[in-house]
């Protein structure tokens, strides 16, 4: 069916190019259509909520020759824990997430990072699943994917595969999902006990994207921190570990001092941060440096 979509943005008329429309009904309606799609060289894009690729299109900066929309299949809006691990569906709203008691009580550092997404309009029809596939790398799943060690379940015409957090995303926009795949759920651990966790981000207003954000994930053993994890997002072109800077808190006592030099090592490691309107390379090594030091305070104070 071709779809053309007269959407007014900003004030102005803006016009997507045309497009055909597909609604599959099940994953392997969806898989097999994207499969079909691929073999006759049409460039498709999947729908899984819009948030982002509706402005794009909007904008022209996406111009696929056909969408195919996810909403139909409603075996992909759960969540629910099994053996330790939290799964939840592709097609889940960030809004069921931010409502989810589930997430709150055993996997708060995800249920955090839901809240700061967008306002409460863009939570109520953006999906978990878009936001993991659409690999913004100012989006707040990314760096909590990073320290949590999630993993992301795609269905393909070859079968289903899981693709841990460290192969999943790749640059840019980009993941490892192939264009005839579907990502169906994101799992994540229960938060073990005495683990103690920190999220922050700067944004220009609230809703934003972030200029720079970190998430940070410790223990506590013998008045030491282990087991320390630092990612950042907003500031490279993928969210990513810093390895350098957990190493310099793995092991040690925490206080001011070190998490001060946590930060600047995690401000070191950055590589080639982004300038842009909003902030130039520099501007966000500091803030990385500045985020680095609450994260680690607010995950000891919680781990304590």
């Amino acid at each position: 069916m071709l779809l053309s979509v007269h959407i007014e943005l900003w004030g102005f008329p803006m016009k997507p190019a045309p497009f055909d429309y597909y609604a599959p009904e099940t994953v392997d309606e969806a898989v097999s259509l994207l499969k079909k799609l691929e073999d006759d060289d049409i460039d498709a894009k999947i729908l899984a909520g819009g948030q982002s690729l509706m402005p794009m299109l909007s904008l022209r900066m996406a111009r696929p020759d056909a969408l195919v929309d996810l909403g139909k299949i409603k075996t992909l809006d759960y969540i629910r824990e099994e053996n330790g691990v939290i799964h939840i569906g592709a097609m889940t709203t960030k809004r069921a997430a931010e409502d989810s008691a589930l997430l709150q009580q055993k996997q708060p550092l995800l249920h955090v990072a839901t809240q700061h997404i967008g306002h409460r309009q863009i939570r109520n029809q953006g999906t978990v699943g878009g936001s993991f596939a659409h690999a913004d790398p100012a989006a707040e799943y990314g760096a909590v994917a990073q320290a949590l060690g999630m993993e992301m379940v795609v269905v393909g015409p070859d079968g289903e595969r899981v693709i841990p957090v460290d192969e999943f995303y790749l640059s840019f926009l980009t993941t490892d999902i192939d264009c005839s795949e579907v990502l169906t759920e994101v799992r994540a651990p229960v938060m073990p006990g005495g683990t103690g966790w920190g999220f922050q981000e700067i944004c220009r207003r609230e809703g934003d994207l972030a200029i720079a954000g970190v998430a940070v994930t410790l223990k506590m053993e013998a008045g030491s921190c282990v087991d320390v994890v630092i990612a950042v997002f907003g500031v490279n072109a993928i969210a990513a570990r810093l390895d350098d800077a957990e190493q310099v808190v793995n092991g040690n006592t925490p206080g001011e001092a070190l998490f001060a030099q946590a930060g600047k090592a995690a401000a070191a490691a950055l590589d080639e941060p982004i300038t842009d309107v909003h902030a130039t390379a520099e501007y966000r090594r500091s803030l990385i440096a500045t985020l680095v030091k609450r994260c680690l305070t607010e995950a000891v104070s919680r781990a304590a």
